[in-house]
């Protein structure tokens, strides 16, 4: 169904709407967390396929994933809602006298999937200030903190050993999901556990001590899958499990619905109690921040409060 441009009306709260289901792969969640009913998020969301003429979400009994067009209008939504909350967070702002240099690391999955948007929408607020990001693995990370070499970075908190050693600021906690290949027997199920999963090869994607975390949660819930596949690639990830090869268990952060030949890779909810991945701000605790520092941590801060529940 084709539909004239010219004749397409949403508002900012049906793409709030939107968003906040596409984040969370759920209706009945997206619902909770917006402090309305379920059918009125359903009600709304079936009105914005309507005006748009497309089909956002595809639904199973497991939940609902973007379509391409879905994804598409997804960026379109981040754009006007980041413009939104700019907005209302200083309607009045003057040019800013913020000027300088910060040197910000982060690790691969942050700097990948997290950081570079923030850094870009940063520097149009402040065009004086450059930030440089440098990417390292989180003990290079901590040691640069607490040596005094870097002031701020951002890393997988979640992984952190010794986290109370460092200032530090939630800004984002991303639940984790099965991934599955498009027909594989998991895929239909509304929720899975561990014990479902055992029966499959497990692929253990190598970066950022992704093995690492999930080994704890394995070894927590006393199972071992039927064999281990790993790979320092994240797009080896998504081909493997595009193919039927194995299963994994991944961040939403992270996650897309294809692979890079364009195979269909889908989400299944876990009834074990996984820990989300949380992604954060450190510093060292007692150190001034730099002008620049200060400016970028007080922008992170008002955009984790929006987005950390």
């Amino acid at each position: 169904m084709f539909t004239n441009p010219s004749n397409i009306r949403f508002t900012l709260r049906q793409l709030q709407y939107f968003s906040t289901v596409a984040r969370t792969g759920q209706i009945s969640s997206a619902a909770t967390e917006s402090h309305v009913t379920q059918s009125t998020m359903t009600a709304a969301i079936a009105e914005l396929e309507r005006v748009l003429g497309r089909v956002l979400f595809e639904r199973s009994r497991s939940g609902v994933s973007l379509t391409h067009q879905g994804h598409l209008f997804l960026q379109h939504a981040a754009a006007v809602l980041e413009a939104a909350n700019d907005a209302a967070r200083d309607p009045f702002r003057d040019q800013s006298e913020v000027a300088g240099t910060l040197h910000l690391a982060a690790s691969y999955t942050v700097l990948g999937y997290f950081l570079l948007p923030y850094i870009a929408k940063f520097q149009k607020l402040h065009p004086r200030v450059q930030i440089i990001p440098i990417e390292h693995d989180r003990a290079h990370i901590e040691s640069s903190v607490s040596a005094g070499d870097l002031e701020l970075a951002l890393a997988l908190t979640s992984n952190m050993l010794e986290p109370r050693r460092f200032e530090r600021l939630v800004l984002s906690r991303s639940r984790r999901q099965l991934w599955v290949a498009s027909g594989h027997p998991l895929a239909e199920l509304a929720q899975v556990s561990l014990t479902d999963v055992t029966a499959y090869p497990y692929i253990l994607p190598m970066v950022d001590e992704g093995d690492a975390a999930a080994m704890r949660y394995w070894e927590q819930a006393k199972l071992h899958p039927v064999s281990w596949l790993r790979t320092s690639s994240m797009e080896a990830v998504r081909e493997m499990v595009a193919l039927g090869l194995g299963v994994t268990v991944l961040s939403d952060m992270v996650y897309r619905p294809w692979s890079l030949e364009g195979r269909r890779i889908h989400t299944v909810p876990l009834k074990n109690s996984i820990p989300p991945m949380e992604t954060g701000l450190i510093w060292l605790k007692g150190k001034p921040l730099s002008p620049v520092a200060q400016a970028f941590r007080s922008y992170l801060v008002s955009i984790s409060r929006q987005s950390v529940p």
